[in-house]
């Protein structure tokens, strides 16, 4: 970055792909070698089969596009994933109920009187949504039904673009050693949802009274008509920064209650190392988590002021 009025800003280098596989075979790596591998001794194994009764070229033309198609998928990739990726998880999609409904019980089946035209009809049923956790831990940390547990915090936000340069590189270079920190897998989700002013606009009415002085007491009311005024003009959206921290089970631990403690950890390591880019972490407690991934699951689910972490605009 740069700044005509500071002249001794300068850029800050993130490393890139600090999870990239290793190679193991010249550009490949293990899985792209495996697959490659795996495809030229099916069509070497095929080429033997069939030379007694075609011809090699005839073999070699016929396999040509198979071995081009199973190259792209072994090589290419998007987004940062492999090809074969994609392909397994398109068709664990297509296998997949599209319908699916919370249904911890199971989905009943439908009742006799339907008639089987009827049920035809309207399609397949519904299938039972499994969630991807299980619990929430008294602290806090949410269990990932046997895919080890994350712990969640809220962050405020920095506004980055009134700083000098000096001040943006400053704010740059923590953010950075934080990312050179990590340890283990971590997200920053930032969510943007319906909030609702009617509860905090009810709070300033009633608290005004109370202020000492009545210029004070005007100003709150006042500002509670406006921002009564605002809740009923429409829709208001709000920002959430969250970060979650995962820990992945070890060998010698089980996978419903694995890696918890580290999980919390690694937030408050976090708080302190985002200190000096002067982001707020408030780590979330059981109560906190449960209601945060509520709204989550719960569409156009308007939240209330003061539950937001509190910060400048980024």
């Amino acid at each position: 970055m740069s700044d005509v009025k500071d002249e001794g800003a300068a850029a800050t280098r993130i490393p890139a792909d600090i999870a990239r596989p290793d190679r193991v075979l010249g550009p490949l790596t293990a899985r792209q070698a495996a697959i490659l591998a795996a495809a030229g001794l099916v069509l070497y194994g095929g080429y033997w089969i069939m030379r007694p009764v075609m011809a090699p070229l005839a073999y070699l033309v016929m396999t040509v596009p198979v071995a081009g198609v199973v190259t792209a998928i072994a090589l290419g990739s998007r987004e940062g994933i492999g090809l074969d990726r994609f392909l397994f998880a398109a068709c664990a999609h297509a296998r997949a109920p599209k319908r699916r409904v919370h249904a911890p019980e199971g989905v009943p089946a439908l009742p006799g009187l339907v008639s089987p035209r009827l049920a035809h009809a309207a399609g397949p049923m519904p299938a039972a949504m499994r969630m991807p956790y299980d619990a929430v831990s008294p602290m806090g940390v949410l269990g990932l039904r046997g895919w080890g547990q994350a712990a969640l915090a809220m962050c405020s936000t920095v506004n980055f673009d009134l700083r000098s340069g000096s001040e943006q590189q400053g704010l740059v270079a923590a953010f950075a050693r934080w990312l050179n920190s990590l340890t283990g897998p971590t997200q920053v989700l930032v969510r943007c949802h319906r909030t609702d002013l009617a509860p905090l606009a009810d709070r300033l009415h009633h608290h005004a009274p109370a202020l000492p002085h009545p210029a004070l007491e005007r100003a709150a009311r006042a500002h509670a008509d406006y921002l009564a005024e605002l809740a009923a003009a429409g829709d208001l959206l709000t920002r959430q920064i969250v970060l979650v921290a995962r820990e992945h089970p070890t060998r010698h631990q089980s996978r419903r209650t694995a890696g918890g403690g580290r999980a919390i950890q690694r937030v408050q390591e976090a708080a302190r190392a985002l200190a000096p880019a002067e982001v707020s972490v408030f780590p979330l407690d059981a109560e906190e988590t449960t209601a945060l991934i509520t709204a989550a699951c719960t569409a156009d689910s308007p939240s209330t002021p003061g539950t937001e972490a509190e910060g400048d605009d980024a």
